[in-house]
């Protein structure tokens, strides 16, 4: 078995200086981080918005998981992080657009706030490569 450590960068200028990288794969296991609602310049998508920013951060989760040869029917969990958890169900309906079909395991939380006042979630999600028949 192949159980080499790949790197995913989505170009963010913080991953080297935090040292942190969008996901990581390693053997069939593919981890992404908390993935927040921006765009390719780092411009919070959906202001005010948690279905938008919900299906931003999984555009960008999507593109992680392609880029470490998978895709969303990998994926074994989903972590939704909310600022306001009545925000829950707008959050969750945006979530089954990526997940209905899979149906990971998932488990919503909220918290006081992101280091982007303007991010209402964040989302994390792992992946098992799984072997095709």
């Amino acid at each position: 078995m192949d159980y080499r450590r790949q790197l995913i960068s989505n170009g963010n200028p913080m991953e080297s200086v935090v040292g942190f990288s969008r996901a990581v794969r390693v053997g069939p296991y593919i981890s992404v981080g908390g993935t927040a609602p921006v765009d390719a310049n780092g411009k919070t998508v959906g202001i005010g918005d948690v279905y938008a920013q919900t299906r931003q951060c999984f555009e960008i989760i999507k593109a992680a998981l392609e880029e470490a040869g998978s895709g969303l029917e990998d994926i074994v969990r989903t972590r939704v992080i909310l600022t306001d958890i009545d925000n829950w169900k707008a959050a969750i309906e945006a979530r089954k657009l990526y997940c209905r079909d899979t149906r990971p395991v998932d488990t919503i939380m909220a918290i006081n706030r992101f280091v982007n006042p303007e991010w209402l979630v964040e989302i994390e999600a792992d992946a098992v490569v799984a072997t095709r028949d």
